[in-house]
């Protein structure tokens, strides 16, 4: 009766606690990705500086004894709740700033200690509060909240921001491009000079040239090449966006180690790599044309008007030279800014295509996001002070001063005291080496657009795939994998979860050859990644706890989770330069053969096979 009455109860608190323990993850990881995707960041930069806020979670077993010894999990569950809704605030407060990028990153390090804290205190506050059955029982229950909380994060909020950036935003632009023998444009004659503006001032809106027709006469590369540098040179002058932000290499970046080791290295990942296109030695290519945008009128002030300009529709010999995000301030909003059309070299019958520029207040969307994230944190801190239950084992462990750090580092000994810890350490770092690079490039894939090898999906599209179908497979894949778990033990299924984890990651390698428009298609591919991942990272989970058991299981949890953010950490820090040198394509692929070497050291992986399974005599 008591064990039925503390599973009721354990109801009112696991699903909260652990949404809200996955809420900062996924800000801090994953939804900041997105975030900084637009609001104009590279993606080198992007998975570079995310992934160096994993680096909480891989030296959180340093304070993890200090969670342990000094006052109790509770505590310290609802203090980092508060901490977590001051340091969302502060995102929200300081994105409209000029230097968003540096304080947004650090209040995102704020959440990221407060996060990796957090999960200390709620993860053994979970083992102390339910019985071992308990725990296998609520495992999958557990891992579902926290992966709901993910998918809230990545889908729901992200769902938020794209509906605020469509109502927020101008009227959509369209460009109707036509490639034909008699296109009359020519290269020499093109000036961004020579462009006359007019002014509207009844209504807010942006003016371009909505039909071009380009000739299909080939040009020299040498034509192509200067001005195509002239036009990005006249775009970044001005100030519509930053060049080395939009993707460039820096090439004042002459140290020793760029020189003699980051160049090198991308020379020869780029020869072997390398598109056609990229290693041709034909001297002509084809022939650009030339798109020019500017504001009716002046904007308010300190108000951006941000505009993307991407394919849409028709003929892929038609496309843009790269990926253009242009933003209208007080000072250039009568300044044509220019976007290049190229046609494919081999293009030799006439040709059509639609490409749409769309705007939107996106700086406004993400303060609503991260304020409403912010306000949802505070409530958390008034329910989990009144709703978590007291378990008598709950308390600080007494140590006198003087045996404070004797006693600290005795901890992190006998975890590393444990048998077969070479194995641990290789399951924790390697079983999701595919997964820490596939998570830091999935959104920028699927948001890129397609002149730049991505999917071209809206901000609302990303998120309502993340938020709908991803997420009840992922629930369902979360559920299922707990309840055979309970059943079978860990043992029986080790093998088909760690497959499951796996394999649906070829889908990435369908969607980046096949280029799909089909949202349904994409949502298909998404469906069976969610689900995989879902069902596969049961098994990470459940071992955690197996290996954590005994003495100090608190501190042992917080230790396995380090070298689980290490495992995800450094991989993703070089993925966003891995994926800008060999393209998407080429990078999925690289992301499967990640997955091999865990499927051949899974024979040394020894787990009891009576774990997890529910004892007769409870």
């Amino acid at each position: 009766m008591k064990e039925n009455q503390a599973k009721t109860t354990a109801w009112r608190w696991i699903p909260s606690l652990y949404f809200a323990e996955g809420i900062p993850y996924v800000i801090v990881m994953t939804l900041s990705v997105i975030f900084y995707k637009r609001m104009g960041v590279s993606n080198t930069d992007i998975a570079l500086y995310t992934s160096w806020l994993y680096l909480p979670w891989v030296i959180k077993p340093l304070w993890s004894p200090i969670v342990d010894m000094l006052k109790t999990k509770r505590f310290w569950i609802v203090m980092m709740q508060l901490l977590i809704g001051v340091g969302l605030a502060g995102v929200a407060f300081t994105i409209p700033v000029a230097k968003f990028f540096q304080y947004t990153l650090a209040f995102f390090w704020l959440l990221a200690f407060s996060s990796a804290t957090h999960d200390i205190a709620a993860d053994g506050f979970y083992m102390l509060g339910l019985s071992k059955h308990d725990q296998t029982f609520f495992v999958g229950i557990r891992s579902t909240f926290y992966r709901l909380a993910m998918l809230t994060g990545q889908g729901l909020l992200v769902i938020l921001a794209g509906f605020i950036e469509s109502r927020s935003g101008l009227l959509p632009v369209e460009v109707n491009v036509s490639a034909s023998p008699t296109g009359t444009q020519e290269l020499v004659n093109f000036d961004p000079h020579n462009i006359k503006t007019i002014t509207d001032t009844t209504a807010l809106y942006i003016i371009a040239n909505n039909k071009l027709e380009v000739g299909i006469q080939p040009i020299t590369k040498a034509e192509a090449s200067n001005m195509l540098h002239k036009i990005e040179v006249w775009n970044s002058s001005h100030g519509f966006y930053n060049i080395e932000a939009n993707g460039t290499t820096d090439v004042s970046n002459n140290g020793w180690w760029h020189q003699h080791i980051t160049k090198p290295l991308e020379t020869y990942l780029q020869d072997v790599f390398g598109t056609k296109e990229e290693k041709t030695t034909l001297k002509t290519t084809g022939n650009i044309g030339f798109v020019w945008f500017y504001l009716s009128h002046q904007p308010k002030k300190d108000e951006t008007v941000v505009m993307t300009f991407s394919y849409r529709k028709g003929d892929k010999s038609i496309s843009l030279a790269r990926d253009y995000r242009f933003e209208f301030s007080r000072d250039n909003w009568n300044v044509p800014a220019v976007a290049v059309v190229k046609l494919d070299s081999k293009l030799t019958k006439p040709a059509q295509a639609t490409f749409e520029g769309l705007s939107g207040n996106i700086r406004f969307a993400w303060t609503v996001v991260f304020i409403s994230i912010a306000v949802l944190f505070f409530l958390f801190f008034l329910y989990h002070r009144f709703v978590l239950p007291k378990p008598a084992e709950d308390k600080p462990r007494k140590q006198a001063e003087e045996g404070f750090f004797k006693e600290f580092f005795r901890v992190f000994i006998l975890f590393f005291k444990k048998k077969d810890i070479g194995v641990i350490l290789l399951f924790l770092l390697v079983y999701r080496l595919g997964e820490s690079q596939l998570v830091k490039l999935a959104s920028p894939f699927f948001l890129d657009p397609r002149e730049m090898n991505g999917l071209g999906l809206t901000t609302g599209d990303l998120g309502l795939l993340y938020g709908t179908i991803g997420i009840v497979f992922l629930s369902v894949g979360g559920i299922l994998g707990g309840i055979v778990a309970s059943k079978n033990g860990l043992k029986y299924w080790l093998w088909w979860m760690v497959a499951a984890m796996n394999l649906p990651n070829l889908v990435y390698v369908y969607l980046s050859y096949v280029m799909p428009s089909s949202l349904w298609l994409i949502g298909a591919s998404v469906a069976v990644e969610q689900f995989g991942y879902g069902f596969g990272f049961t098994a990470y989970m459940l071992y955690m706890i197996y290996v954590s058991e005994g003495q100090h299981k608190t501190a042992h949890f917080a230790i396995t989770t380090g070298f689980m953010a290490l495992g995800m950490m450094i991989p993703g820090m070089i993925s966003g330069w891995l994926q800008v040198i060999i393209g998407y394509q080429h990078f999925f692929i690289w992301v499967m053969l990640c997955t091999i070497p865990f499927f051949i050291m899974i024979n040394f992986i020894k787990v009891d096979k009576e774990f997890g399974k529910k004892l007769k005599n409870i």
